[in-house]
């Protein structure tokens, strides 16, 4: 699996630490998400996207992020 975390933190100036911080996993959680290394539960990828879209689309209720998004997935089963 692939993801844009990386990409969309960088745009936000935020450290992996900061994200894990708030959405309740560690640093290295991060990282591994960001080079394919771990996927993560349902739970996990939802707050992420929550995250990410108070951050960037604050009240804008027209434009937002869904999962898929940013967690991007290579197969198709």
């Amino acid at each position: 699996m692939r993801t844009i975390i990386k990409y969309l933190r960088q745009e936000l100036k935020m450290s992996q630490k900061e994200l894990g911080d708030k959405v309740g996993v560690t640093r290295q959680t991060i990282n591994a998400l960001e080079n394919g290394r771990y996927n993560p539960s349902l739970f996990l990828a939802y707050d992420i996207t929550r995250v990410f879209n108070k951050m960037l689309f604050k009240e804008d209720r027209k434009q937002y992020f869904v999962m898929e998004d940013i967690f991007i997935f290579d197969d198709y089963y």
